[in-house]
């Protein structure tokens, strides 16, 4: 059976999804797995899931914008943005109004807007999203309040799962798949 991204969506959850045009992103818990690694100087490190990444590119290649919103001061947040060449921004103490910037700088509304984060800290962005969006091991006061809970955990192909709903939704899936000649 072919890959249906959009098969077990209700049809009001997919209409949000054709409407996006901008996608966010928390970090920790959503791009990673939530876990934090520090070597014996205390530097910090993160693993990324390189299907996430593709995902986020092929969004922009769809004509979607993408932004990576994380509460904390990460230099490998900043890195995997760079490497991606996607905007991060890092040590956002409210993500609604980061959003909501980002919203007003590329003529967009909230309604336009899918944001997928795992806990409180993505809450206010969450709730302005047209499409509020969590991994499956996104904390319980996060996943009752969101449009849809991917089945991928987060660092483990939830933001992929995201992408490809946002493709198929828009009806990009088979001109990103052409990209890489099928």
């Amino acid at each position: 059976m072919p890959y249906a991204p959009l098969q077990r969506l209700p049809a009001d959850l997919v209409a949000r999804a054709a409407a996006v045009r901008l996608a966010c992103f928390d970090v920790d818990g959503t791009l990673t797995d939530g876990r934090l690694h520090y070597d014996h100087a205390g530097n910090e490190s993160k693993a990324f899931f390189v299907q996430d990444g593709l995902g986020l590119k092929l969004l922009q290649r769809a004509g979607i914008e993408v932004a990576m919103i994380t509460a904390r001061a990460s230099l490998s947040a900043e890195q995997r943005g760079r490497d991606l060449g996607i905007e991060v921004q890092i040590g956002v103490g409210d993500k609604a109004v980061a959003v909501r910037e980002l919203c007003t700088r590329h003529g967009l509304e909230p309604s336009q807007v899918a944001f997928m984060g795992d806990d409180l800290p993505d809450l206010p962005a969450l709730l302005i999203a047209g499409l509020a969006v969590a991994p499956a091991n996104a904390h319980p006061w996060i996943a009752e309040r969101v449009h849809w809970i991917t089945t991928a955990r987060g660092g483990a192909g939830a933001a992929r799962e995201l992408c490809d709903v946002l493709l198929a939704a828009q009806g990009s899936t088979e001109r990103v798949i052409a990209g890489y000649g099928a």
